[in-house]
């Protein structure tokens, strides 16, 4: 009943502009890197194309474990906030909530939280993404460290399109290292495709649970690829009729305010995803991501 007086509290005005928030995770890289390139090359890179792009601010997420021993995870982090872009806290160690117990979790959490004052000049840096979009595999842990959460002033970065994009950063980083042109061409050709079905799919997720469109929030994955392929996948965006607008702007839809409040599965998931699993809803038809051949390229 809760949920569905919320679908009509929550229906989307007629002057409604769908947009989505760029963000990204495992800051300062995830995945491998081709030869002789850099965290901080990746970085500038990519900070130059949201420049050009004019994206809205852009939430980067951090595992503050990378920079250990990691000079160029150090200036990879500080090429990104130079630039104007924003941090939040993606746990120390990248710490799976469903493997571990939410006093560890929140120890892990708070341990990632130096690097983030360090880095922000104010607490804006209070936003969490859970890694593996696992928000805990019982209820108990669930609202343990929701709990948590709310007690410390965090927010939680919601992700509601995710297509898995990290696959294809090492897969790339692979194929430049051997120069293999071809294979380059079919890795683009390939995101693009699962990008656009997922963004579609995902899309039509949100219709299904809440009734309407709604904004989003887009989790991408910093590596080898970023640069490569961001130019492609904003344009795809603009064809779809979404908007770039900052993750504040996206989760200040109503939409956001709905808590599954049930386990989430042990794939982890979206909000979307955990939302269609406590209400048992069908998900749309979707193809198959291409793991074993993004595993097994330029090997």
């Amino acid at each position: 009943m809760m949920f569905l007086a919320a679908l009509l509290v929550f229906a989307a005005g007629p002057g409604f502009s769908q947009g989505v928030a760029i963000t990204f995770d495992d800051l300062p890289l995830n995945g491998e890197l081709p030869p002789g390139v850099s965290r901080a090359q990746i970085t500038k890179d990519v900070v130059a194309l949201l420049k050009q792009r004019h994206v809205p601010q852009v939430f980067g997420f951090v595992n503050a474990k990378k920079l250990e021993d990691s000079p160029d995870g150090a200036e990879a982090l500080k090429l990104w906030v130079s630039a104007g872009e924003r941090v939040g806290n993606h746990t120390y160690s990248h710490l799976d909530l469903h493997q571990n117990t939410p006093e560890a979790f929140e120890r892990d959490l708070s341990h990632n939280e130096p690097v983030l004052e360090l880095l922000s000049n104010h607490a804006d840096w209070r936003w969490l993404r859970y890694p593996f979009l696992r928000e805990g595999d019982t209820i108990e842990k669930r609202r343990a460290v929701r709990s948590y959460l709310h007690d410390h002033a965090y927010k939680i970065a919601e992700v509601t399109i995710d297509y898995e994009d990290y696959l294809w950063n090492t897969a790339y980083a692979h194929c430049a290292a051997k120069q293999d042109q071809r294979s380059m061409e079919w890795l683009t050709t390939n995101y693009l495709s699962i990008a656009s079905d997922y963004i579609d799919g995902d899309r039509a997720m949100a219709r299904l649970v809440y009734g309407h469109d709604i904004n989003h929030v887009l989790l991408l994955h910093l590596g080898a690829f970023s640069s490569a392929i961001l130019p492609q996948l904003f344009d795809l965006l603009q064809q779809k009729g979404l908007r770039l607008m900052t993750l504040e702007e996206a989760q200040s839809d109503p939409a956001y305010q709905v808590d599954p409040d049930a386990p989430t599965s042990r794939f982890g998931g979206s909000l979307l995803e955990q939302l269609m699993d406590a209400r048992k809803i069908p998900y749309p038809k979707l193809p198959a991501k291409p793991y074993k051949e993004l595993a097994s390229i330029c090997r």
